[in-house]
């Protein structure tokens, strides 16, 4: 009992670790935006916010979806809840990789040519 009480502990870290690292990341963005935006540079303040935005959330994800495998694996590995996990992962991995094409242009396994990196910059 007390190792499902720690894992679960574990996994609720992960939650506010997650939901944390999205939050932070936002205010950075909109703090560094406001910046640029009252220095007369709306349009890299825009697109700074954006990568902030899309990085912030990429590691989030990640950090709930490592929190959600930690605490189905280690406490109801039964099929229903290994059912519904996969199904959280592929809607986050979706959500990951919608935001790695919105963010860089390419899907996360085409891999990066030479132009696509001197235009992702000047395109966002």
């Amino acid at each position: 009992m007390q190792l499902q009480n720690f894992i679960n502990t574990i996994g609720d870290i992960g939650d506010l670790a997650g939901v944390l690292i999205i939050a932070i990341g936002f205010a950075w963005g909109a703090v560094q935006f406001l910046k640029a935006t009252l220095k007369g540079d709306a349009d890299t303040g825009y697109a700074g916010f954006r990568m902030q935005l899309v990085r912030a959330l990429l590691l989030g994800l990640e950090v709930l979806v490592a929190s959600d495998i930690i605490r189905t694996v280690a406490i109801s590995p039964s099929m229903d809840s290994v059912a519904i996990l996969a199904a959280i992962v592929l809607i986050r991995t979706f959500l990951s990789w919608s935001l790695i094409l919105e963010s860089e242009g390419r899907w996360p396994w085409q891999s990066v040519s030479k132009n696509a990196s001197t235009t992702t910059s000047t395109r966002i």
